[in-house]
């Protein structure tokens, strides 16, 4: 993108839709992805790009949608406007145009498409570079179904042709249209007020701005990736699982290029964010929700479950052990021992060198450096002071330090 041509970044995410196959209550796009919504993996990228602002369109759902995306940080200026009816993908984006700026760049994404980059959402805005309609295609082995780009002589985007509609050579076009673009906000809103709804379905398609674009002399330009998980949406409980398996592997792969030792890439979910040191090494089947950081050389063995926790850096987590900090969170000093089967409860913080074995269970207690419970004990709200022994069997419970 030229220096002249930087324009302010407006986000508009399509999120109205029932989702009729995932047979949920739950709106389509507050379904679970890697801990989080989808919607809300949309909106991180949306954050990632710096937009000025995000609007959420909804519709079936809506004030369950809305009231979940207004209690969690954006880091992001948004806004939520109505479709209701649903009338097709340019009717539920014209409801955005009354809180959309003329002097943006906006870049229309699904809320049921969580995986795409924020590095590939760059380059297609740089392809718009602010007087472009720009598109977000894919190349595919088997584009059967997909609408199909269709490209002038000179190599510019001169329609998307759907597959019911596509003539023999069209068909042959592997290239197909993502759902995803980047346009001008003054040129959007007044092709936004040219669509009708004069096809078999009665609705009102954002893909007809293509010809408009066209037929202004606006050029239609497309950024292509072969990376079909990017632009993936879920429709059902399937396609879910799929993209999950896609999202914990990518999570994976990023772990081990900064030096993390996974046994299985193929065994491992990550629900939230993980930090880890140098020399970490984590075995099959663990779990790590909300907050996580493990210091160097920590070691996590065979089905663990980590929620909202801090391990010190040597510390090793015997397999079986479930750690859910919530909130203060929990804390393991450096060296500690934990496990096999314990569980460590919010509020616990254990210092250096602590031992919690088998059959143990910690909550809101503060355990100095070098105290070991090793096995069949409670300790709730205690303090237990450096190389204490807490026998098996003991119990400390409710304890709120009055006489």
């Amino acid at each position: 993108m030229t220096q002249n041509s930087v324009r302010a970044l407006d986000v508009v995410v399509m999120a109205a839709g029932k989702g009729t196959r995932m047979k949920s209550r739950r709106p389509k796009v507050l379904q679970d992805l890697a801990g989080q919504p989808l919607v809300q993996h949309v909106l991180g990228t949306a954050a990632k790009l710096h937009a000025r602002s995000a609007v959420v369109i909804t519709g079936h759902g809506a004030d369950e949608v809305e009231k979940a995306l207004t209690a969690r940080e954006q880091g992001l200026d948004l806004r939520f406007v109505r479709q209701e009816p649903q009338l097709g993908t340019g009717h539920a984006v014209q409801q955005a145009v009354p809180v959309l700026a003329d002097d943006g760049v906006v870049v229309v994404l699904s809320g049921d498409v969580p995986l795409t980059q924020a590095e590939t959402l760059q380059a297609l805005v740089s392809a718009c570079d602010g007087d472009r309609l720009a598109l977000l295609t894919l190349e595919m082995d088997d584009p059967t179904g997909y609408g199909r780009i269709v490209r002038s002589p000179s190599g510019s985007v001169h329609a998307i042709v759907e597959h019911k509609d596509a003539n023999e050579a069209q068909r042959a076009i592997r290239e197909i249209y993502s759902g995803i673009m980047a346009v001008p906000a003054r040129l959007l809103k007044g092709w936004l007020a040219r669509l009708d709804n004069r096809n078999a379905q009665n609705e009102y398609y954002l893909t007809d701005i293509v010809k408009f674009a066209v037929a202004d002399g606006v050029q239609v330009v497309a950024h292509t990736i072969h990376d079909a998980v990017q632009v993936a949406g879920v429709n059902s409980p399937q396609q879910l699982a799929e993209l999950e398996r896609a999202c914990q592997m990518r999570q994976a792969e990023a772990l081990m290029a900064a030096g993390v030792r996974l046994k299985d890439p193929a065994r491992f979910d990550v629900r939230g964010e993980l930090a880890c040191g140098q020399d970490v090494e984590i075995d099959v089947n663990c779990i790590f929700e909300g907050r996580v950081a493990l210091g160097d050389g920590v070691r996590i063995g065979a089905h663990c479950v980590l929620a909202n926790c801090t391990i010190a850096a040597g510390a090793v987590i015997h397999p079986f052990t479930h750690i859910d900090g919530e909130k203060p969170g929990v804390t393991v000093g450096e060296g500690a021992l934990i496990g096999p089967f314990a569980r460590l409860r919010p509020g616990a913080q254990l210092g250096a060198e602590v031992h919690i074995g088998n059959f143990v269970e910690v909550k809101n207690s503060t355990l100095a450096k070098g105290a070991k419970a090793n096995h069949l004990a409670y300790l709730g709200d205690a303090t237990v002071g450096e190389r204490v022994n807490y026998g098996a069997g003991s119990i400390t419970a409710n304890y709120d330090r009055s006489e």
